[in-house]
Parts: C-alpha cells; sequence; structure tokens
C-alpha cells in the first residue's frame, strides 16, 4: 500500500511515526513524507543542515520520496487553507496515496493544527476529481512534546485506538534517525529524549499488550 505521512516541519514524521514507517516499508509498502514548513526558520538552534538533516533522517528509516512546501513556520494559519490542501492534494495524486498518517488536530503546535485540517479536507479529493481513489486508511500520529501539550479540555483529544507494534529494534531505528536532526534531541527528562522516547514506546506497547509500539487515533480504516 502507498502511505503519505504529512506533517508540519522535519523531525515530525520521525517523532510520531518514525518507527511504523520504517516497519511499513520492510513489510513491503511504500512511503512518502510530505513537510509543509521544510525550512522550519523560526526553531530555536536551527540547523545550517536541516534539509540534509532530513534526507539522512528518512535514509535511516527507509524513506526515498520527499515533498517539501515552504509554508512560513509557525504562520500556518496565515496562509489560506486552500494553498494548504492543494500542496496535499498534489502529493496524494503524485504518490498515487492510498492511506495518510498525520498531525491530530488538538495539538498545542498551531502548525501541527493546521496540517492536519488541511489534510481532512485533502482526503476527500476523490469525492472532487474523477480517477482518485478513495482513501483506505487515515491515521492521526503523537508528536511527543507537542500532542500532549493539548490545553483545550473543550477539544477531543488524542485518544489511540491503533497499536504498532515496533519491538526493540524498532525504537533503536527512530531514535537513531532522529538524532540525524542536529539540535532536536534533549537530555531526559525531556519529551525528547532517548529515556523519554524509550518510555512512551514501551507504554503504548503495554497498552496494546505487545513489545514496544508507537500509537495512533484511527478516524477512517476501509476495507
Amino acid at each position: 500500500m502507498n502511505y503519505l505521512v504529512v506533517v508540519a516541519h522535519p523531525d515530525d514524521e520521525v517523532l510520531g511515526a518514525g518507527a511504523t514507517i520504517h516497519k511499513l516499508i520492510e513489510n513491503g509498502n511504500k512511503v512518502a513524507v510530505a513537510i509543509m514548513a521544510s525550512q522550519a526558520a523560526a526553531r530555536k538552534d536551527l540547523s545550517s543542515t536541516l534539509s540534509d538533516d532530513a534526507t539522512e533522517a528518512l535514509s535511516i528509516i527507509g524513506v526515498e520520496e520527499k515533498y517539501e512546501a515552504n509554508f512560513p513556520n509557525i504562520k500556518m494559519n496565515t496562509v489560506p487553507h486552500l494553498e494548504l490542501v492543494q500542496f496535499i492534494e498534489a502529493c496524494i495524486e503524485d504518490w498515487k496515496a492510498e492511506a495518510i498518517i498525520t498531525h491530530h488536530p488538538s495539538d498545542t503546535n498551531n502548525d501541527h493544527v493546521m496540517t492536519s485540517y488541511a489534510v481532512q479536507a485533502a482526503s476527500r479529493l476523490f469525492q472532487r476529481r474523477s480517477g482518485v481513489p478513495a482513501l483506505k486508511e487515515l491515521l492521526y500520529m503523537e508528536v511527543p512534546s507537542s500532542t500532549e501539550w493539548s490545553f483545550d479540555s473543550s477539544a477531543n483529544r488524542f485518544t489511540p485506538n491503533f497499536f504498532v507494534e515496533i519491538g526493540k529494534k524498532g525504537i533503536e531505528t527512530k531514535i537513531k534517525a532522529l538524532s540525524a536532526y542536529k539540535g532536536v534531541m534533549r537530555p531526559y527528562p525531556h519529551p525528547r529524549s532517548k529515556e523519554a522516547l524509550e518510555g512512551l514506546a514501551a507504554y503504548r506497547g503495554v497498552q496494546a499488550g505487545c513489545n514496544y509500539a508507537e500509537a495512533f487515533e484511527c478516524v477512517l480504516k476501509r476495507v
């Protein structure tokens, strides 16, 4: 199956679904990553080699196809919604995507929220354009240091109902890929520390009765 992982920033794909992406590819699926704000210009300690970092990280988890847009970092809410949607639609068509993984709409990061809303609209492309098949799967992922900080109690927060067992090898590959992004990893107890990522994977595994897992909220599954 062709998976498209749509993320706001470089590193979100690894933080949210790096081990799952690696497993999908090892199992014969094809995965492409679409990055909305590829320059991430507002990032603290911005890497001068961010694009190369992303290429290396994606190579570690097995991704060969990358789509990049240059929407403004932490200003995506200033971009017309239609422009965000059209970029994602173009990726869907080019990749012939059958499934999408993206951010949860109740994330605390506004760029993540805008990306999620744009994906929701783009996922209905088959209703607007002939020849485009309907998606078979749509998953929301969690991005440590962001998704869990959703303070809006009126919103439906991330509630995982779909778990992918990744094993020890999976979490090690995820951490290795994330480490390719200069300045992203932090010392414990930061959510982007090695210990925290291992702990989250262990906890999600316990929830699902397996050995290490990444968690998702499945909002669409068509068999």
